[in-house]
């Protein structure tokens, strides 16, 4: 089994997250995260199940999604880079 260890940027970015949609709604905002970190666990038992970034065409999803950036390195240690919302420009942040 993969050991998941979690980034300073990466934690930042789920406190961000959370702060932003608990704003409006602190139930969501706490679904939101735990749905993140969820799926990051699966990591555990598949850890090349990710796809390796490409850029999506406009429009493809009508759906707020996230996107768990990481690292797959030898020994089968993840390390999660970041959480990216699909609205955002990640081209900026991978340059």
């Amino acid at each position: 089994m993969a050991e998941i260890i979690w980034t300073q940027e990466a934690v930042r970015w789920l406190h961000d997250i959370h702060n932003y949609i608990a704003q409006d709604n602190p139930q969501a905002a706490a679904k939101v995260i735990g749905g993140i970190f969820e799926k990051a666990q699966i990591l555990r038992h598949y850890p090349e199940i990710g796809q390796k970034y490409r850029v999506e065409p406009e429009g493809k999803s009508e759906f707020c999604n996230y996107r768990i950036v990481y690292l797959l390195r030898p020994l089968q240690v993840i390390d999660i880079l970041g959480v990216f919302h699909d609205a955002m420009d990640i081209e900026r942040y991978i340059s």
